[in-house]
């Protein structure tokens, strides 16, 4: 597991508890902030996911890292043509 993974997943925790806090007193606004919580801490354990994702195929097919990878792409879109 990878640091966005387990900040996400926390992230997601916390949304959880924040929605249900918001249930209980009656806030609607806590409710839409724990929810938004929610998806912010499912998209950012996705994320991690893919860094995995990518790490494990590298290591398979021997190839450099994510890191390496995302800037040779980041090197071919900033020099390619329009």
């Amino acid at each position: 597991m990878n640091k966005d993974q387990v900040k996400g997943v926390a992230k997601n925790v916390a949304g959880q508890v924040q929605e249900k806090a918001g249930k209980l007193v009656g806030s609607k606004e806590q409710q839409i902030k724990g929810i938004d919580k929610q998806l912010s801490g499912k998209a950012e354990k996705n994320f991690g996911d893919a860094k995995e994702h990518i790490k494990a195929q590298s290591d398979i097919l021997d190839l450099p890292t994510w890191r390496h990878l995302a800037a040779t792409c980041g090197f071919f879109f900033a020099n390619s043509k329009s």
